[in-house]
């Protein structure tokens, strides 16, 4: 069951690998546009492009931070339960957890209404606090003697 548990994680970074390809794939063409790298400023970040290549394309790189901001917690909480009580129930929420990710980057990264993309967020969410739970319980209620 412990693979079952990580499997969930390992693709949520396969699909954040995938998001950064996009995103670079799109962002520096862009750059290529408006002169490239040379006339960046020093110190110069992502979010330096806002309002100078396209929305369009920003909402990818939008997209990647979020991907490495509230998974961060989806990873450590995959650990946890895959490491001290992995069951279907949690391999099932850390699934959809995924999937909802997966269909929030895709709508960030095309449409980007933003009442469904927090929606789909809020979803993501509740399905974290469901694995978070889970992960306190197990380490906060464990057994010294049962995990050895």
């Amino acid at each position: 069951m412990q693979a079952q548990m990580l499997a969930p994680a390992a693709v949520l970074i396969g699909w954040t690998l995938i998001m950064l390809v996009w995103m670079a794939a799109t962002r520096l063409p862009a750059l290529r546009r408006i002169g490239g790298l040379k006339n960046a400023k020093p110190g110069g970040r992502g979010q330096d492009l806002e309002g100078v290549v396209d929305d369009r394309i920003n909402w990818k790189a939008h997209n990647y931070s979020h991907l490495v901001e509230q998974p961060t917690l989806f990873y450590a909480v995959s650990l946890i339960i895959a490491l001290l009580g992995p069951n279907p129930t949690m391999v099932l929420v850390a699934w959809i957890y995924v999937a909802i990710r997966i269909v929030h980057s895709i709508w960030q990264a095309t449409v980007n209404v933003v009442s469904v993309r927090f929606l789909l967020f809020m979803l993501s969410t509740l399905a974290l606090v469901v694995l978070a739970i889970r992960a306190l319980a197990l380490t906060l209620f464990a057994d010294p003697m049962v995990i050895q």
